[in-house]
């Protein structure tokens, strides 16, 4: 008998450093996440179906992964040209169908300042590197949420949708009710003038 499997949440992991990148990679997979890695915010941008600051090459992705959504993006806060930082202001503020995915800011420095500011910008968690595996336990908790927060969302523009046709049903129904009256109105009127033309000529 064939047994469901759930879907693996899937993460998309931003770090210039090639170790780093790797390190980040098997964390995630050794905690049942699917994993797509790419070296810089602007490719990151590219994956996600945002045009980038550069013209760098197209991002090499599997075949599988082409139409997964993006369930959580965890980016190092330091890299050249775009920095971690700078990729989450544009996913939070440019971006109305990204705006709602959980991103996570990894950095090796612990700079409060830093910290504050990513999380002030809309990051749901910061971690220090090196990034360890219990760590890892942090980031479905963020992606339970946004999927809530995601259905709860569909269901009040659902609820607006039905209530917007019936507030038109309510409407024809009214305008249609409106129309018959007037006709009734206008067939009284005619009998009432057809007994005083029939008396005219009678005189």
């Amino acid at each position: 008998m064939a047994v469901a499997t759930e879907t693996p949440f899937h993460v998309l992991a931003v770090d210039d450093s090639l170790p780093d990148r790797k390190l980040i990679e098997r964390l995630l997979k050794t905690s049942s996440f699917q994993v797509t890695t790419v070296d810089s915010g602007s490719k990151a941008l590219e994956f996600l179906g945002i045009h980038g600051e550069d013209s760098s090459p197209p991002v090499s992705v599997h075949e599988d992964q082409l139409e997964v959504a993006v369930n959580l993006i965890i980016t190092d806060y330091c890299m050249p040209g775009m920095t971690g930082y700078d990729l989450l202001k544009k996913i939070k503020q440019e971006s109305t169908s990204l705006r709602d995915i959980p991103v996570v800011i990894m950095s090796s420095e612990n700079i409060p300042s830093r910290i504050n500011r990513c999380l002030e910008e809309g990051a749901d968690e910061f971690f220090l590197k090196p990034v360890r595996l219990s760590d890892m336990s942090k980031l479905k908790p963020h992606i339970l949420k946004s999927r809530c927060k995601e259905h709860y969302q569909q269901e009040q523009h659902q609820q607006s949708d039905s209530s917007s046709n019936e507030c038109s049903n309510t409407t024809n129904s009214s305008s249609s009710s409106e129309n018959s009256n007037s006709r009734k109105r206008k067939a009284e009127d005619n009998e009432e003038v057809l007994p005083q033309t029939n008396r005219s000529r009678h005189s």
